[in-house]
């Protein structure tokens, strides 16, 4: 569970008296990947009624539990937002975090005045956002999370976007594996635990095998019965290991292609720290560094569509009409 603070402020200096903030909580699988928190907090300063530049002063992030509103409490108790923007599996939980914070007067460190809202927008918006910001030129996200993998392709930016305060990131297509923990983080997790080490040593372990088997099965369950009977037949781990890793990485390039594959592609979501992944991923898509794109926290991606669609809402607010 992650948050991202964005505040708005002059060209070269930010002011006290913070009035508008937004936020995003996004509670996921209890393995903590792919799901976080994302709230902007922006400044009433505006210049000749136009908003002022945002920036992000603040990142944060707890591995997920069973207790997301616990969660949500401790991330937003130093800054409970005003309005709040919520997405993913654990939004409808957002409202009553917030509701227990106001209740006992914690928000900024003082008193709470006034309600507390949350608004919800998709977890397809909120990536695609995300991933058009860090990379502008972006025309393809995959997200594979700790519960579900999407495939995301982009519409190109248009002409006079940025003067209207549209935000680059409009989607066109998606398709959403979201019935079951195959070829997604909670798979990596599970399986991880067959070779009996995490998930984060997992991936660089698969990258030591050299003649990966073919994983037939995407069924959890039955994968793990599959590696099993491999490693009894005497197969080397490392390479069962990459076979995993492959049967999902054919898995993900086949939902990327049904939504119309375009390059330069954005990997986010916390899979995309696994280096075997990223390497797979790159040779099945003929990708190079330069269009297989990962940003530098690529967990947060969602949290941060999520406070960028508050910033952008806040400014809609304050933009002269016509």
């Amino acid at each position: 569970m992650e948050i991202v603070v964005r505040e708005r402020c002059a060209p070269h200096s930010c002011h006290d008296g913070l009035t508008d903030v937004r936020s995003y909580v996004w509670p996921d699988a209890p393995s903590g990947i792919g799901s976080g928190i994302g709230s902007g907090i922006g400044q009433d300063n505006r210049q000749g009624g136009q908003a002022a530049a945002w920036r992000t002063v603040l990142q944060r992030r707890l591995p997920t539990t069973f207790h997301p509103v616990e969660q949500c409490r401790v991330l937003l108790q130093d800054c409970l937002p005003q309005r709040i923007v919520a997405t993913g599996y654990g939004r409808e939980l957002v409202q009553a975090a917030v509701n227990s914070l106001a209740e006992s007067g914690v928000r900024d460190g003082g008193a709470v005045s006034g309600a507390v809202s949350v608004e919800t927008i998709t977890e397809i918006k909120a990536h695609a956002l995300g991933a058009a910001h860090d990379f502008a030129h972006a025309r393809t996200v995959l997200d594979i999370g700790g519960q579900d993998t999407k495939a995301i392709a982009l519409l190109p930016p248009r002409a006079g976007d940025a003067a209207s305060g549209t935000l680059p990131g409009r989607v066109s297509r998606f398709e959403m594996n979201d019935r079951c923990a195959a070829g997604t983080g909670k798979f990596l997790e599970y399986t991880a635990t067959v070779f009996q080490m995490d998930v984060q040593a997992f991936g660089l372990y698969a990258l030591e095998g050299d003649d990966a088997p073919l994983i037939n099965s995407m069924c959890t369950v039955f994968a793990e019965t599959e590696a099993t009977s491999l490693m009894a037949q005497g197969i080397r781990p490392q390479n069962i290991a990459l076979g995993l890793h492959q049967s999902i990485v054919r898995r993900t390039v086949n939902m990327l292609r049904r939504v119309g594959l375009e390059f330069p592609v954005v990997f986010t979501g916390g899979v995309a720290r696994n280096p075997c992944m990223r390497h797979l991923l790159q040779k099945e898509l003929g990708a190079t560094e330069q269009t297989l794109l990962i940003s530098a926290e690529p967990d947060m991606t969602g949290a941060l569509g999520a406070a960028l669609w508050g910033c952008a809402v806040a400014d809609a607010e304050i933009r002269p009409a016509g």
